[in-house]
């Protein structure tokens, strides 16, 4: 590769410093342990997304770097809370903005890997909001990694960047590992894609 894999991290609250984004953050920060260059999309700059609309145009400013950072990433780590058994409209909401993406080469997430992390108030919320996650990947046409963390926030607190279980630790590690490794298989055809003739801009 002519370059470092390109991770992209996106999730958490509109709490600073919530579990689901101190978990993305620990799993971003394997991944660029291992080499990527990486770049977090917390819930503070999420909240700043207007709620998608294709005939809104331009959705400002984070619109415009998220989803030119997802356009460059390999890999992809999503966090959400689990509400009411799926997941967060502003996890949602930032996801919907990859519609701009659906005439790029490599449409939305395709051939990216993608690593999932839900923190919810339970097992059942949990379970059932990384399920949710998945069918939302697979129907942006991202690779899932087998692997997906379900911290069930009732046994598992985090304080300062730091995890209370090393167990959950080592499966946030987990998602980042699959993320990287997977990203590497494919960054040949990738970039030989993208490397290709290009859509105009709308």
């Amino acid at each position: 590769m002519s370059r470092p894999l390109h991770v992209v991290g996106l999730g958490g609250t509109v709490r600073t410093g919530s579990s689901s984004e101190q978990a993305l953050r620990i799993a971003v920060a394997r991944a660029a342990a291992q080499g990527a260059t990486t770049r977090v999309f917390a819930g503070t700059e999420l909240a700043r997304l207007p709620m998608y609309a294709p005939e809104a145009g331009d959705g400002g400013p984070v619109a415009r770097d998220l989803v030119e950072h997802l356009r460059r990433a390999d890999g992809v780590i999503v966090a959400s809370p689990g509400y009411h058994g799926s997941i967060s409209g502003l996890v949602k909401n930032a996801l919907d903005y990859t519609e701009d993406m659906r005439d790029d080469a490599l449409p939305y997430l395709a051939d990216r890997s993608v690593g999932l992390i839900v923190t919810a108030y339970g097992w059942q919320a949990a379970v059932t909001t990384l399920s949710a996650l998945r069918a939302i990947v697979h129907a942006l046409r991202g690779w899932v990694t087998p692997y997906g963390a379900a911290v069930n926030s009732t046994q598992t607190g985090f304080a300062d960047g730091c995890c209370s279980e090393v167990r959950v630790t080592e499966q946030l590690h987990t998602v980042a590992d699959e993320v990287v490794r997977f990203a590497d298989l494919v960054a040949a055809r990738r970039h030989q894609v993208l490397s290709g003739p290009q859509p105009a801009e709308r």
